[in-house]
């Protein structure tokens, strides 16, 4: 009976720890951050009981857009540099990209674009050059969101433009 009590206390310990782990709990700094990602449960928490538990990866959430009502996306902050996840709603992580730096004159952007005059319905993310005045700027780089897979897809940047309503960095960019 002894023996069974221990095995039973030892699953029940195991399961505790499995049901308390979250996305970060295995991320190092200098790792393949998206690999380390993809795959881990992102459990639905304060942001800054989170960011306070791994302050030691620099840690700060950067913001999250609703993608559909199964996906949303999130940047975090992660050992210096951002990194946007695809999240479903019942935690899973499903894509993971390091996103690249953006500022007031390549702002950060997500939301719908075009292509040879056209609408295109799916979902991007991604930086914008933001030296025109205009009001559909050039994509420096892009991922549109496959939202059945909920994968990022790179995409070639030439030719797509996107608006500035989808710029959605702190200084607007503009």
């Amino acid at each position: 009976m002894k023996k069974f009590s221990l095995i039973l206390a030892s699953i029940c310990l195991a399961w505790g720890h499995a049901a308390s782990a979250d996305e970060f709990q295995k991320v190092k700094c200098g790792a393949d951050i998206p690999k380390v990602l993809i795959g881990q449960r992102s459990p639905n928490g304060r942001v800054d009981v989170t960011e306070k538990k791994y302050a030691a990866l620099g840690l700060k959430h950067m913001g999250a857009d609703e993608i559909s009502d199964r996906l949303n996306s999130i940047n975090w902050m992660i050992c210096g540099a951002e990194y946007m996840v695809l999240v479903e709603r019942r935690g899973s992580i499903t894509d993971a990209v390091p996103f690249p730096e953006h500022s007031k004159a390549s702002p950060a952007f997500s939301g719908l674009c075009q292509s040879k005059g056209k609408d295109l319905p799916d979902i991007f993310v991604g930086v914008l050059d933001g030296a025109s005045k205009a009001d559909l700027l050039p994509v420096v780089t892009a991922w549109k969101i496959d939202k059945q897979r909920a994968k990022f897809i790179k995409v070639p940047s030439e030719g797509l433009l996107c608006p500035r309503s989808g710029i959605y960095t702190v200084d607007g960019g503009m």
